[in-house]
Parts: C-alpha cells; sequence; structure tokens
C-alpha cells in the first residue's frame, strides 16, 4: 500500500499542543495498525520567530502538489499572501481533501473554497466569520466532515476530527485503541456542540437572567417553575419573563424545554441509556410527552435521530470518503 500524505501548513501563532496532538495521533496509528501508513509533513505559512516552543517543519516552498490532504491551522484569522492563494487554488482545482482547524478556515472561504459547505468554526470567530461567508455554513459543532473538506473548531477537537478521519480510513478498533492509549474519557462525535461559555452564550444579558439560566442548568432531571426561579434570583414573575423576552426572546419556560432537550439530545447521541430513561432524567414525566416535545424541537423523534446518529458514525450514511458529515 502506499502512503497517503498528510500536510499541515501552520502560522506562527498556532498552539503546540495543536501540533503535538496531531503528531501524537498518527504516530500511534502508524504503530498500531501495520496498514495505517501516513507521511506527514509540518509547513510554516509564515516564519516563525521567538525564542519559544521549537514548532516542527519547515518553511513551505510556494508548491502543495502532492498532498493528498491539506490543512491549515491558525489561531486568530491571518493574513493570505497571494502565493499561497495560488497554490491553495491549484491545490483544489487537483482534489483531494482540503481541511483546516481554528481561525484556519479564513484562508479557505476567502478563496471560496467552502462556500456550500458546512464547517466547524470556534465560538468565538461565529458573528465575525458569518457576516464576512454567507455562502459557507458555519456550525458550532467540533468537527465538520462535509465532502472534500473537513474542519474542527480548534483546542482538543483536532484530536476527535483525526480519530474520525482514522475510523473512515482503518475502522473504528483503531480509533478506539489510540483512545485507550491516550487515555481519552470517550472519542466524541463531530456532531457535538463546543461547551460555549455562558457569558458567550447570553451576550451581553441581563445578571438576573444569567443567573436564572445558571439555576435552570443546575436543574435538569427536576425542572423548577418559573415562579420558583423567579423566587431565587429576587424577581417577580413578571419581571423575570420581561427580561427574558427582552435578552433571549423567548419566555424562561421555552428557553427551560430547548435546554432540556438539548441537554437530551446529547445523551441520546453520546450514550446507551434507554430513551425512557434520558427523558424521565430530562425532566420530562413520561415517554410520550419526551417523545413528542422533541419532535416538535428537532423534527424528529428521539429513537429516529439516535439511529440516524448510529448510522452516521458507522459510515452507513453516505458514501465514499468525503461524505462524512
Amino acid at each position: 500500500m502506499n502512503p497517503v500524505h498528510l500536510a499541515f501548513l501552520y502560522w506562527p501563532d498556532v498552539r503546540p499542543l495543536t501540533l503535538t496532538l496531531i503528531d501524537e495521533a498518527l504516530q500511534l496509528a502508524m504503530r498500531l495498525h501495520p496498514e495505517a501508513l501516513y507521511t506527514v509533513s509540518f509547513l510554516q505559512a509564515a516564519p516563525v520567530e521567538g525564542d519559544g516552543w521549537a514548532l516542527p517543519g519547515q518553511p513551505w516552498q510556494e508548491r502543495l502538489e502532492g498532498s493528498e490532504r491539506l490543512f491549515l491551522l491558525a489561531e486568530e484569522p491571518p493574513e493570505l499572501a497571494p502565493e499561497l492563494a495560488t497554490a491553495l487554488r491549484q491545490l483544489a482545482r487537483h482534489g483531494g481533501l482540503l481541511g483546516a482547524v481554528g481561525a484556519g478556515l479564513y484562508p479557505l472561504a476567502q478563496l471560496g473554497l467552502l462556500d456550500g459547505h458546512r464547517v466547524a468554526l470556534h465560538w468565538r470567530w461565529q458573528d465575525d466569520f458569518s457576516e464576512r461567508f454567507p455562502l459557507v455554513g458555519a456550525t458550532n459543532h467540533l468537527f465538520e466532515w462535509d465532502r472534500e473538506r473537513l474542519t474542527a473548531c480548534g483546542g482538543l477537537a483536532v484530536l476527535d476530527m483525526l480519530l474520525a478521519m482514522l475510523t473512515r480510513d482503518h475502522g473504528a478498533e483503531l480509533a478506539g485503541a489510540i483512545a485507550e492509549e491516550l487515555v481519552l474519557e470517550r472519542i466524541r462525535e463531530g456532531g457535538e456542540r463546543q461547551r460555549v461559555p455562558l457569558r458567550n452564550r447570553l451576550g451581553a444579558a441581563h445578571p438576573k437572567v444569567t443567573q436564572a439560566v445558571l439555576l435552570m442548568e443546575a436543574n435538569i432531571e427536576e425542572p423548577l417553575t418559573t415562579d420558583a426561579i423567579a423566587q431565587h434570583v429576587c424577581v417577580s414573575r413578571r419581571q423575570l419573563e420581561r427580561i427574558f423576552k427582552q435578552f433571549l426572546n423567548r419566555v424562561p419556560s421555552q428557553f427551560y424545554l430547548e435546554l432540556r432537550l438539548n441537554r437530551a439530545r446529547q445523551l441520546l447521541q453520546q450514550t446507551s441509556t434507554s430513551i425512557i430513561q434520558i427523558g424521565l432524567s430530562c425532566g420530562f414525566s413520561s415517554g410520550p410527552h419526551f417523545s413528542s416535545a422533541y419532535r416538535n424541537f428537532f423534527g424528529v423523534t428521539p429513537r429516529e435521530d439516535r439511529n440516524l446518529s448510529r448510522a452516521a458514525a458507522t459510515g452507513e450514511v453516505g458514501g465514499g470518503l468525503g461524505e462524512h458529515g
């Protein structure tokens, strides 16, 4: 078998941890699986200066040919040099997989190479990116694999992205073995949402709204009434409903329901807990009540959603390397 050539083109602000995770995961894959053959190149998109970590790789030589899978990595939106823009366009024309981690999406988006694709974007850049690139479907998922585009939001999600790639290449057993070697609690699916800090999710919300949401998150299994929440945060029910409507465009009970349903979906996709038990643990009084609320919000029943998630995880949805969602 011929090895697959992976290239990681990074800007100087990239975190050393990101490069270390990439190298460690791929080296483990090749050690644990005789058919996992990869050649790995780390390329510097701009000169790396300073007395910090000695980052791996060499300056790119204005050529990207031969990279079957190229990933761009950056922590902040980088400047795109004309020579690199030309090389990226040429590589895209020749096919192959293009990917990005963190703000490495920006150069690809500037060139129109992400138009019509779903991409995973760090929560810090959601508003800016969506405004600048309306033709790109930016999500707050950990990673997205849409046809020949594979993107991760950044941080530890780069490891989840690589494990998904290794699963597609060589099976889930290899990804599981790497996770065990690295003592990972579990392998996360791409569709899992980033844990966005409460202050960022709510923006400049009223402090009473923040207090109320924290109470809701702490009482998922046995939901509090709106009156009880209002009493806890020392406002009247009417005032609480008014400020929720003003800052979140929904009443407290609606926001609370969505919070519980999103938690239920997370459990459905990440655990093997029974559907009825998940419903009860998220504050629903019965199976039919849970199923009805779930279908009204997500458009599918809990069972249908779980089956779709499992099919996607095993590669039964779509075909070929580039159709992984």
